[in-house]
């Protein structure tokens, strides 16, 4: 049974467009631009009226922490995916730093296994890097993995890549993308001791954004950048916080950079100001920083210095986020309101509807080469987002479907809904909560 998708307003390639479109299956057939189709369209064909509402590429996030393995009283690749398709997210890039961790290939191979049988969403995992695994890089297989991801600051386990010679190896010898979390982990330390040394143990959370502070991110990241203009490596910053690291990217055609960054939500919606009311819910690593970082942040967005808009979405339960800003736990829940966050953030003027999809769909799917996703082409998989603009949606914990069960967006009342969302061709998810029992594909790269 085809699928015409009528009477949307297309959110697409930098355009905004009435528009209907032709699902065949899985892929798009067709895209029809104005109120006339072919007659010959209308037989045989089921009809989605989207009159009033808008059609965009389903969001590709290049960073999330699903949980599984080991972590699932956290959250796990069927729970999150459900939240991500709500959020209207279609693919995700998994991260490695899960138990046991995503560093030999048995272990990538069972993260994929699992995903086949219980993702919603498209799904893809990342390598992780060790100082001792090194010689696991001429495995990997460039058309399944979006690249090798390295803690360059404290992580968990081993995954905390700090010698000389396992870095080197890691930058010069593969052509394959290596994303890092860049984090000084000197500079930390000597933070750390200094405030506990002053003030206690029992730091309340305005230290977090002092310990792991601006100087320990532009030191990391700045070496990394030097080792990899050095060595010609594909260099990708996650998680981007502060202003001064703006300087290290390169600017241009997206195809032709070598090193490029990715911002997450929170870094774009909240600042140090917030940690009062929000306290430990809005505790990331790397730390939410300034007002005038975040300010810097989203001109970055608007000129395009930086390349993609991702979650880091790491849920923990309530409990875990409990104590001081040294013992409660780093990380939130995002994947489920990312979309709706930007788009408000859009409604506000900061940004276009259209830089929103660019950075959300267009140019994750670019940036890694994914295969006939994030746009809304002809031929291209049916992976699309339906917005309800006349639709608030509050944040309850009645609606939120993230298996840590909290949200830092709760209370908040967003103008714009999620009204369907589609994987493959297939409605997944209808605006009320209600997701269907459907699985996912593994993205492949080009």
């Amino acid at each position: 049974m085809r699928t015409l998708i009528k009477n949307a307003l297309i959110i697409n390639e930098g355009r905004s467009f009435k528009g209907s479109v032709l699902i065949d299956g899985k892929c798009i057939s067709s895209v029809y631009e104005g109120d006339d189709l072919p007659v010959e369209l209308l037989r045989d064909v089921k009809i989605m009226d989207a009159s009033g509402k808008w059609l965009l590429p389903g969001a590709i996030d290049d960073q999330v922490h699903f949980r599984e393995p080991g972590l699932t009283h956290k959250g796990d690749i069927g729970s999150e995916s459900r939240a991500a398709v709500a959020g209207g997210v279609t693919t995700y890039m998994d991260m490695p730093n899960t138990n046991p961790q995503t560093t030999t290939i048995e272990d990538l191979e069972w993260k994929f296994q699992r995903a086949a049988e219980v993702s919603v969403a498209n799904y893809s995992f990342f390598f992780g890097g060790t100082n001792d695994n090194a010689d696991l890089i001429s495995r990997l297989d460039r058309k399944r993995v979006p690249g090798i991801k390295l803690f360059l600051g404290s992580s968990t386990g081993n995954m905390l890549v700090d010698k000389e010679d396992s870095l080197r190896r890691f930058f010069g010898e593969t052509d394959m993308l290596i994303a890092v979390h860049a984090e000084k982990e000197e500079i930390i330390r000597r933070n750390k001791e200094y405030y506990v040394s002053r003030y206690g143990e029992n730091l309340d959370i305005s230290f977090h954004s002092k310990i792991r502070s601006a100087e320990a991110c532009y030191a990391s990241s700045s070496e990394a950048v030097v080792l990899a203009r050095k060595l010609g490596t594909r260099l990708h910053l996650f998680h981007l916080s502060t202003e001064k690291e703006l300087a290290l990217l390169d600017r241009g055609l997206l195809n032709e950079r070598k090193i490029t960054g990715e911002v997450c939500v929170h870094h774009l919606w909240f600042c140090d100001d917030d940690y009062e009311k929000f306290g430990n819910r809005i505790k990331w690593n790397p730390s939410i920083k300034t007002k005038s970082d975040r300010n810097a942040l989203r001109d970055a967005l608007n000129d395009n210095t930086i390349s993609v808009v991702a979650t880091d979405h790491a849920p923990h339960l309530l409990s875990e986020k409990e104590g001081s800003c040294l013992t409660a736990a780093s990380g939130g829940p995002l994947v489920q309101h990312s979309l709706l966050a930007m788009l408000e953030m859009a409604a506000d003027g900061l940004f276009t509807k259209e830089k929103v999809v660019e950075k959300m769909a267009h140019h994750p799917a670019e940036l890694y080469g994914i295969d006939k996703r994030g746009y809304i082409r002809e031929g291209y998989y049916a992976d699309l987002v339906l917005i309800d603009p006349d639709k608030s949606i509050t944040v309850t914990k009645d609606n939120i479907l993230y298996k840590c069960g909290w949200s830092p967006f709760e209370g908040y009342t967003f103008r714009n809904s999620v009204y369907k969302t589609l994987v493959n061709g297939k409605v997944v998810y209808t605006g009320g909560g209600t997701v269907e029992d459907s699985i996912g594909m593994e993205i492949r790269y080009k």
